[in-house]
This record gives C-alpha cells, sequence and structure tokens, in this order.
C-alpha cells in the first residue's frame, strides 16, 4: 500500500533537481546578504566618522512611513509563507489568492516609498546632495545648511539612505515578477502538493526581501 501511494504522490524529495535548485537558491540569497553586509558594514564606518551629522540627518526620515512600510512586508511574508502551504496542500485556488495578495502588498510598499522620496526631493535632499537643508527646532532639517555645518555628513547619510533604500526596492520589484510568474503558472497548474519547488523559492527570495528591510528600518528610522 506505501508503495502505490509513493507511486502516486511522490514526495517533492525524489523530484529530480529539487535538491540542486535549493542549494542554488541558497547559495544565491548567500550574495545577496553579502551584498547587503558590505554596505551595513561601511554604513556603520561613517557612522562613526558623522556620528552628530547622521543623527541630525536621521531626524528628517518619516517613522510612520518606514513602521507601515514594516508592517506591510511582514504581512507580506505571512501572506507568502501561506500561499506556499496552500500550494502543498493540493489548494490551488487560495494559493493564487494568497500569492496575490502578496504582490499587492509589495506593491503597497513601493506606493508608499514613492511618497516618501518625493517628499525628500521637495526639500532639496538628494542622493549625494543635500545643500538646500536647514536644521529648525525640532532638530528637522530643511532649507539652506546653516555656516560651519559638516555638510559631508549629512551628504553620506543620505547617499547611503538612497543607495540602500532604492537597492532594496530593486528587490521588491524583482521579487514581484518573480512572484507573479509564480502565481500565472500555478493559475495554469503547474504546481501541485507534490511539484512546488518555485514557489519555495519564491517564498524563500520574498522571505530575504523582508529580513533586509527589517534591518534597514532600525537602521535609518529608528537608531540615532
Amino acid at each position: 500500500m506505501e508503495g502505490t501511494l509513493r507511486d502516486r504522490h511522490p514526495v517533492h524529495e525524489e523530484l529530480g533537481g529539487y535538491e540542486g535548485s535549493k542549494l542554488a537558491m541558497w547559495l544565491f540569497l548567500a550574495t545577496e546578504l553579502l551584498l547587503f553586509g558590505v554596505l551595513f558594514a561601511a554604513f556603520a564606518i561613517f557612522h562613526g566618522m558623522y556620528a552628530a551629522e547622521f543623527k541630525l540627518a536621521h531626524n528628517t526620515l518619516d517613522k510612520m512611513m518606514g513602521g507601515i512600510n514594516t508592517i506591510v512586508l511582514i504581512c507580506s511574508s505571512l501572506s507568502v509563507a501561506l500561499a506556499l502551504d496552500a500550494v502543498q496542500r493540493g489548494k490551488r485556488s487560495r494559493a493564487n489568492w494568497l500569492l496575490l495578495l502578496t504582490i499587492l502588498l509589495a506593491g503597497v510598499f513601493l506606493v508608499v516609498k514613492y511618497f516618501e522620496y518625493t517628499g525628500k526631493f521637495a526639500h532639496g535632499i538628494f542622493p549625494g546632495r543635500a545643500d538646500q537643508i536647514v536644521i529648525d527646532a525640532k532638530n528637522h532639517i530643511y532649507g539652506p545648511v546653516p555656516v560651519g555645518m559638516q555638510q559631508a555628513g549629512i551628504n553620506v547619510f543620505f547617499s547611503f539612505y538612497f543607495l540602500m533604500t532604492g537597492v532594496h526596492g530593486l528587490h521588491v520589484i524583482i521579487g514581484m515578477t518573480v512572484l507573479g510568474i509564480v502565481l500565472y503558472k500555478n493559475m495554469n497548474g503547474r504546481y501541485s502538493h507534490w511539484y512546488y519547488t518555485p514557489v519555495e523559492n519564491g517564498a524563500l527570495y520574498w522571505h530575504l526581501v523582508d529580513l533586509i528591510w527589517i534591518y534597514l528600518f532600525p537602521l535609518f528610522y529608528l537608531v540615532s
């Protein structure tokens, strides 16, 4: 009886390419972590050099928008995990809706980030150039920089901010594309409770996107 069930519903380890695919995905994720690890290390070094300027520049960031995006990505990580579970249980329709929800949440993240970026641009804050800013009574930086302010430190902070959040945003777009392809194939019946390797790899990539933001949020928005 066991042999009959195994022939009818083979476990995923028996399918060709599963182990190799998972290993390749984990190696790819390791290279992504190395990329951000270098950026985090560089940020820490310059933070030590320009501690006061980094603190002032940090105060210009909108913690509410950052917090909303954090909640959005955490919810999207939950939805993609539930989508994988639904595929593994053979519930294709539920998996489709959960994958679609994940993509929509990713879109919400990008919309919030768009408004955050445009808000900075409107106040003369750009990547590598923030020479149109001033510190107000609440330690928010807007307008011309006061004489004597070390502009270099503020410029470095915003260079890191736009670079690291921009690269992360690119990863969000890539993740949306990957999950969109997975959704399309799942709608066409390509995956089932005994073959779901691409779904699992796509979910792993999205968890990486979420994990990176979990570190970026406190780094820029909370740690002063």
